[in-house]
C-alpha cells in the first residue's frame, strides 16, 4: 500500500466516524479549512476522528462528555463547544445532561467559563427546538 492510499483510508475511515458523531457541523468545520488549511482539515478527520474518536475504550456518549468538560475549562472555545453540544446531542446526550454536566464543569473551572458554556448549550437547543430545559 503506498503512502497516498493509506493516507485517504485514513481520512475516509475518519470522515465516517466524523459524520456519524458530528453531522454537518463537523463538515461545515472540514469544509472552511478547505482554503486556508486543507492539512489542517485532513489531520482533524484522519487523526482526531480516525484514530482517537474511534478507538473503543470509551461510547461516544462518554467521549463527548469528556470534551464538553475539556473545552469548557480551556475557555474561548465558543465555535468548538457549539459543534460539540450538537454532537453530545447525536450520540444520545440529553439536553438536561449536557447542562449538568456544564454545571459540574463550574466546580472545576469556574462560573465565567460554565456560563459562557452554557450560553453556547442554550444556543443549539433554541436551534433545534428543545428549549426550555427541565
Amino acid at each position: 500500500m503506498t503512502d497516498t492510499t493509506e493516507r485517504q483510508q485514513r481520512y475516509a475511515s475518519g470522515r465516517a466516524v466524523l459524520d456519524d458523531i458530528d453531522g454537518a457541523a463537523g463538515a461545515n468545520v472540514i469544509d472552511a479549512l478547505a482554503d486556508i488549511s486543507p492539512e489542517l482539515g485532513h489531520q482533524v478527520v484522519a487523526w482526531g476522528f480516525g484514530e482517537i474518536y474511534a478507538r473503543p475504550g470509551l461510547a461516544p456518549r462518554d467521549r463527548q462528555l469528556v470534551t464538553l468538560g475539556m473545552l469548557t475549562a480551556l475557555g474561548g472555545c465558543e465555535p468548538q463547544l457549539e459543534v460539540h453540544v450538537n454532537a453530545s446531542l447525536n450520540v444520545g446526550l440529553t439536553p438536561e445532561q449536557i447542562v449538568e454536566a456544564l454545571l459540574h464543569a463550574s466546580l472545576y473551572c469556574g462560573f465565567p467559563r460554565a456560563l459562557n458554556a452554557t450560553f453556547v448549550a442554550k444556543k443549539v437547543f433554541a436551534e433545534r427546538g428543545l428549549l426550555p430545559v427541565g
